[in-house]
């Protein structure tokens, strides 16, 4: 207790330990609250980087289902006797890839680099065969060249090849096309030359026959229906 001087020169009486009190209360209720303030930043700022790494990705698809064993076109055979590396099937592989953004903008690079850079020409005028499975490596391919060319590319990236797996289809005009499936946690997506979007395989329109099997050499059926002769495409 302490005696001061008011204005008029008469003597009152303040209790500074009162006064120290509540001082200490306030700093308290500040630091509480700066705290809650931060914390709703941090928050603010997790949910702000989960949105923008589900932005990033594309629309969850499924995964196709499978039937029983099939052969591949002839021209395939023939491809994996010139690159038996290339039709290997490592066990120890993922059959499926992670998808994130990164991996996403990998797959989206990859199948527009290759789109832009190789000129369609059909088996017939480049090989001088009805049908033949190759690396474009002269800048020039149809359907299946683009897509072997995709998967060697992603595969020197890092991605396993058990996921990335050649696939037959019967497209828009009813002919025989291949295209390259990617088997994701999110589903399975498809790299096509006469595209740069990479889609679900349910939204390309197509009707899937079989690909590429992930256990062995095998192929295996998608949709049961008669496989298409060649795959020569535009």
């Amino acid at each position: 207790m302490r005696a001061v001087m008011d204005g008029l020169g008469r003597a009152s009486h303040v209790d500074f330990r009162i006064d120290r009190q509540g001082l200490l209360m306030r700093g308290a209720r500040a630091a509480q609250l700066g705290l809650l303030g931060a914390l709703l930043l941090v928050g603010g700022a997790t949910t702000q980087g989960q949105t923008q790494t589900l932005a990033a990705l594309p629309d969850a698809s499924a995964a196709i289902e499978r039937g029983g064993s099939a052969k591949p076109v002839s021209a395939w055979n023939d491809f994996c006797a010139r690159y038996p590396a290339e039709c290997a099937v490592d066990l120890k592989e993922p059959t499926t890839l992670t998808m994130t953004p990164a991996l996403w903008r990998t797959l989206t690079a990859v199948n527009r680099r290759v789109n832009g850079r190789i000129r369609p020409v059909v088996d017939q005028d480049h090989w001088g065969v009805v049908d033949r499975w190759d690396f474009p490596d002269d800048g020039m391919g149809d359907c299946e060249d683009y897509q072997l060319l995709k998967r060697r590319m992603l595969v020197e990236r890092g991605l396993a090849r058990r996921a990335l797996r050649m696939t037959v289809v019967i497209d828009e005009i009813g002919e025989g096309h291949a295209v390259l499936m990617v088997r994701t946690d999110r589903g399975d997506y498809i790299l096509d030359n006469k595209t740069n979007a990479i889609l679900p395989w349910q939204r390309t329109g197509y009707t899937y026959v079989k690909r590429e099997g992930q256990d062995g050499l095998a192929w295996v059926a998608l949709n049961g229906i008669a496989s298409p002769v060649t795959t020569a495409n535009r």
